[in-house]
C-alpha cells in the first residue's frame, strides 16, 4: 500500500505546454459535444505555466482556429501581432545578401502567420482550459508512472518534496501524489 494520497481523473496531461494545454481543450470540447463530462488535469514541471517555455515564434493560427475560432476576440496576445512583411539573407562574413521570395522556400512564406511569445500563448491556452473545468497543477512534475497489475498504464505520480541530495526526508518531508487515469 502507498503512503501516498491519490486523486483519481478521467484524463492525466503531462506538460503544460502548447501540446498538452490544447489536448486538454479538445478533451473537454469534444466531452461537451457528445453530452458528458471528463476530469481533465494537467501537471507542470514549471512553477507558473510558460515558465519553460522559450519565447518568440512565428506561428500558423490553423490549429488554433480549429481548437478555439474566436481566439482573436478573446485576449490571445498574437492576435496583436500579425506577420505583415517577411524577409530572408543569405548571411556572409561581411554582411547579408537578400534571398529573393521566388527562391523562398514555401514553408518560409509566413503570409497569415503571426508573431508572440509562446510563453504568453501558454498562459492564454491555460486560462482558456481552466475556463472548461481543466484542473491545472504548476509546480509538479511526473516524477514516475504507476501501472496496474495487468501492466496497464494507471497514472503517474508526482515527486516527494522534502528530501536532501543523498535522499534523506527532511522534517518537511511530504510524498508524492498519485493521480490516477
Amino acid at each position: 500500500m502507498s503512503e501516498r494520497e491519490s486523486m483519481p481523473y478521467d484524463i492525466v496531461i503531462v506538460g503544460g505546454g502548447p501540446a498538452g494545454l490544447s489536448a486538454a481543450i479538445r478533451c473537454k470540447q469534444l466531452a461537451e459535444a457528445a453530452g458528458s463530462d471528463v476530469s481533465v488535469c494537467v501537471l507542470e514541471k514549471g512553477s507558473e505555466i510558460g515558465a519553460h517555455i522559450l519565447s518568440g515564434a512565428v506561428i500558423d493560427p490553423r490549429a488554433l482556429d480549429e481548437l478555439l475560432p474566436d481566439w482573436r476576440e478573446t485576449g490571445c496576445s498574437l492576435a496583436d501581432v500579425p506577420v505583415t512583411d517577411n524577409q530572408h539573407w543569405m548571411l556572409t562574413k561581411t554582411g547579408k545578401i537578400a534571398m529573393p521570395h521566388l527562391l523562398t522556400p514555401g514553408w518560409m512564406h509566413n503570409k497569415g502567420t503571426y508573431t508572440g511569445s509562446l510563453g504568453n500563448l501558454c498562459r492564454w491556452l491555460a486560462e482558456q482550459a481552466e475556463g472548461l473545468g481543466v484542473e491545472i497543477f504548476p509546480g509538479f512534475a511526473a516524477a514516475e508512472i504507476l501501472y496496474h497489475e495487468d501492466g496497464s498504464v494507471k497514472g503517474v505520480a508526482t515527486g516527494d518534496m522534502g528530501i536532501d541530495r543523498e535522499g534523506n526526508r527532511k522534517g518537511d518531508y511530504q510524498p508524492g501524489l498519485e493521480l490516477h487515469a
